[in-house]
């Protein structure tokens, strides 16, 4: 059936005078079928660019087939001890004691692409965290608290022991379990030079010894390894972007030539999407393509890159100043510029450890400093500003319809979590710039919510029932903006407790959406004003308070956060941030009410100031639920926050909702 598909394929392309060679189609189909669902139809951009919409249309279908049977190279739960079993003779093979297995990629992002998802190939643990630490006789992997149940269900536990990787972390595991002698190897391109540097001290702990080992074992033994992932990479126009890349390439160039710096390895794939204008599709979630860079102080940029994801029309937009190179060239471009002395720059909390090797041993002069690209991308132009308000409005109008609809269908039951999700997706994507979504839905029901990075699946499906609370939490890419929001939702007549616990929550949440604070303040010291409520009545939620977002690009973006945890950076205009406090009630039910916000100068300084202050602007534009909220717990302030909040939503939201939606909208917002 596939040879046939091929050459269907082949007779399509050649009826419309497009002559491509069966191994040439064959590649391209496998690269498609390695990437995300939503981005594998679009291969034929890069086979046949020019081609009518009819031919695209019947390369679409033929090429579906032939994905389709390929087959999955994943198991559903447990995976089979043979694979353990062959690892382990690759191990001996290589002379190795132990192997440290991350569920990370060579670029060390959120999502990564199938052909990564070595620790999924190896446990079925399909967890978006974790890693695998393998020896000769025993095994464990590491999950944090979200995942707790999850991995039982998902893993053999008589192969892999579950350890917490906060409790009993794999450093403090690698030092009990292996002795000295022992060779532990690991891959360096899957390892930052921090995380290289923890491993190597736990290693020495045992008396063993840490091994670089290149190709990785798993990749060895894992003999239907998905390609590669290979979709178009699309530029990012200035009408969305509000500057031009050669402008970006310039000003950090100027910057790394005034610290007498030659060029910077770039290795984050947002970086690389944000200063070349550029997206792709190449992970679940993220518009991005996978690739590496180099930036030269006189702006210029060798991009590293499958060349394949280039239409002709994307070539020719880079410009003479961007160099296209294969991506396996990138460890070699760093050996030259070792070789030719050069002064380099390079992250180590987030390149791999592997880059930092290169340089080292062709003798380059490393700079360790944050991604050039990091605090330009987080603080966002007026252009892409304007964007993220433009999509909060369509996304707030999306999902105040979903509201409406739980609002009518919940309550009839019959409603499960996963009807929820399908339901809040077929909503947002009519919306105009839809790309699809930022994350995996969370919707949990009862106490599914109560699990912070709940997942629903065929297996946990919940039914929404009378008595519950439901908390959704969800967002989109749009060409103008990133969404991120949670909304929580009696279903039904609420607890006493329920509300007092929401209420507490959105305490802290109107504490920092109004909150003022001078020029130098990091998101770790506003952090305590989102806990005080919870914290005066004995609670707390454990997450931070706020993650940055990036403008159609990750929705989880550094250096901003707001946290418990020390930060040094300190938020600055332009940077996006989500307001996001929470409760969770262990088997019971799981609150938490999230906005995006924007720090901005404060317009009008009090009379009397001293420092130049800055504050929030809150950007998503969604009812909160009144029916949770005790009135008697707000103060005066905190009242007047919620209803001037209400009447925006129904401002911007009601002109965009007709008939039932918009009657509703107007009940969901009134003043209390």
């Amino acid at each position: 059936m596939t040879s046939a598909t091929l050459f269907d394929l082949q007779k399509i392309l050649q009826d419309a005078d497009i002559i491509r060679d069966e191994a040439e189609i064959e590649a391209l189909l496998r690269g498609a079928a390695a990437a995300p669902p939503d981005s594998q139809d679009r291969w034929t951009d890069l086979i046949a660019p020019n081609a009518t919409t009819a031919v695209r249309a019947q390369l679409a279908q033929a090429g579906r087939a032939y994905m389709d049977g390929l087959g999955s190279p994943f198991t559903d739960g447990p995976a089979p001890k043979e694979r353990l079993d062959a690892l382990r003779v690759e191990m001996r093979k290589q002379g190795l004691d132990g192997l440290v297995i991350p569920r990370t990629d060579e670029y060390q992002g959120e999502y990564i692409a199938q052909k990564a998802e070595r620790v999924l190939w190896l446990t079925g643990f399909a967890g978006s965290a974790g890693t695998v630490v393998v020896g000769l006789d025993k095994a464990a992997i590491f999950i944090d608290g979200r995942y707790t149940l999850q991995v039982l269900d998902q893993v053999d536990t008589s192969l892999f022991t579950p350890q917490h990787m906060i409790e009993a972390p794999a450093t403090d595991w690698i030092a009990e379990n292996f002795k000295a002698g022992d060779k532990i190897g690991f891959d360096p391109w899957l390892h930052t030079q921090h995380g290289a540097g923890h491993l190597n001290l736990a290693a020495q702990r045992a008396g063993a010894s840490l091994v670089r080992v290149e190709p990785n074992p798993v990749d060895t033994v894992w003999q239907d390894q998905p390609a590669a992932p290979l979709t178009p990479v699309v530029p990012q126009t200035l009408e969305f972007a509000g500057e031009a890349s050669e402008d970006k390439r310039a000003r950090l160039g100027a910057a790394l030539a005034k610290k007498s710096i030659d060029a910077a390895a770039i290795t984050a794939t947002d970086s690389i999407a944000w200063l070349l204008n550029m997206r792709g599709g190449d992970v679940p979630n993220c518009p991005l393509p996978l690739s590496f860079a180099l930036l030269h102080q006189d702006g210029a940029v060798d991009w590293f890159i499958d060349e394949r994801k280039l239409t002709p029309s994307v070539r020719a937009s880079l410009g003479n100043a961007v160099s296209l190179r294969p991506e396996s060239d990138y460890a070699d471009a760093l050996a030259e510029l070792g070789r030719q002395g050069k002064t380099v720059q390079a992250d180590p909390a987030t390149a791999p450890c592997l880059i930092f090797d290169r340089l080292q041993q062709y003798g380059a002069r490393i700079v360790e400093a944050p991604d050039p690209c990091l605090m330009p991308k987080s603080c966002k132009n007026a252009v892409e500003i304007e964007g993220t308000r433009s999509a909060h409005k369509r996304d707030g109008a999306a999902l105040s319809k979903f509201l409406h609809w739980i609002a009518e269908t919940a309550q009839k039951g019959g409603l499960t979590e996963l009807e929820a999700i399908d339901h809040l997706r077929s909503i947002r994507e009519k919306g105009e710039n839809f790309r699809g979504l930022s994350f995996d839905t969370i919707a949990g029901a009862g106490s599914n919510g109560a699990v912070i990075h709940y997942r629903a699946g065929p297996r946990t499906n919940k039914a929404i029932e009378t008595g519950q609370l439901l908390l959704v939490d969800s967002g989109a890419q749009y060409l103008d903006g990133t969404t991120d929001v949670t909304r929580t939702m009696a279903i039904g007549t609420p607890t006493a407790e329920m509300i007092h616990r929401f209420t507490l929550v959105l305490k802290g949440h109107i504490a920092i959406a109004t909150a003022r604070f001078p020029v130098g303040v990091t998101g770790s010291q506003l952090d305590p004003l989102a806990r005080l409520p919870l914290w005066q009545a004995g609670l707390d939620f454990d997450h931070g308070t706020g993650h940055g977002v990036g403008s159609y690009l990750n929705v989880h973006e550094g250096p901003q956060r707001i946290a418990k945890a020390h930060n040094a950076v300190a938020l600055k205009p332009g940077m996006i941030l989500s307001n996001e406090p929470g409760y969770y009630k262990a088997g019971e039910y799981g609150i938490r009410i999230e906005n995006l916000v924007v720090v901005k100068e404060v317009d009008t300084p009090p009379a009397g100031a001293e420092r130049a202050l800055l504050e929030f602007e809150t950007i998503t534009l969604a009812p909160i639920d009144r029916r949770l909220i005790d009135a008697s717990l707000l103060s005066e302030d905190e009242r007047t926050w919620l209803n001037a909040y209400h009447a925006r939503v129904f401002a911007e939201i009601a002109p965009q909702l007709e008939g039932a939606e918009k009657a509703w909208l107007e009940s969901a917002t009134a003043p209390i």
